[in-house]
């Protein structure tokens, strides 16, 4: 009997499952310059907040984009983000910042989310577009001081000869999005 069952359950081991295997690449953003692992002081007044970007449905999932031609969008086989893109370009952004200057940064979901200084903007694109054979990373940045008067300016920036393959794909995303991340933070702390 004990034996039958065994059988029974190793039959059934094949029709059970716990959700989709992971693809064999997972893309992840990492800063090229990290601020250094020491404490930071100064005042929340005059601290700089970023916001999680908006983006189009196309990068709201964890999908890698391909702008296959001005209509078409595919996605990236075998591989897919860790996260958002979103959080992630957010963390990046909030990372360089944190490098280059000396002020305290917080990102929107911090405990204590305020800030004097406010970053947001909108994360238009960050995939590959196929007949260019390019990874390009696009950011529609807006800065605010205070009460002050709203400030923005697109960034952009482009890998290209880039491979359709993840393997390729994966390291240019990262590439492109820090040269953004390192432009916003110069037009932030003007530096």
């Amino acid at each position: 009997m004990a034996a039958g069952a065994c059988a029974m359950l190793l039959g059934l081991a094949g029709c059970i499952s716990f959700g989709d295997d992971p693809p064999p690449t997972l893309f992840s953003l990492t800063a090229d310059n990290p601020a250094p692992a020491e404490a930071f002081e100064g005042t929340v007044e005059n601290a700089i907040l970023v916001n999680e970007p908006s983006t189009s449905a196309e990068l709201a999932v964890l999908r890698v984009p391909v702008q296959i031609d001005a209509s078409n969008v595919a996605y990236v086989k075998d591989a897919a983000w860790v996260e958002r893109p979103s959080r992630q370009f957010r963390a990046l952004l909030a990372e360089t910042l944190r490098s280059r200057s000396d002020r305290l940064v917080f990102e929107d979901d911090a405990p204590t989310s305020t800030g004097s200084w406010t970053l947001s903007g909108r994360l238009n694109r960050m995939g590959y577009d196929a007949q260019a054979q390019a990874v390009i990373v696009q950011y529609d940045a807006i800065s605010r001081n205070g009460d002050g008067p709203a400030r923005a300016r697109r960034f952009e920036a482009r890998v290209d000869g880039v491979a359709p393959e993840a393997e390729s794909i994966g390291p240019a995303l990262n590439q492109a999005a820090n040269d953004v991340a390192g432009q916003v933070t110069s037009w932030m702390i003007g530096g």
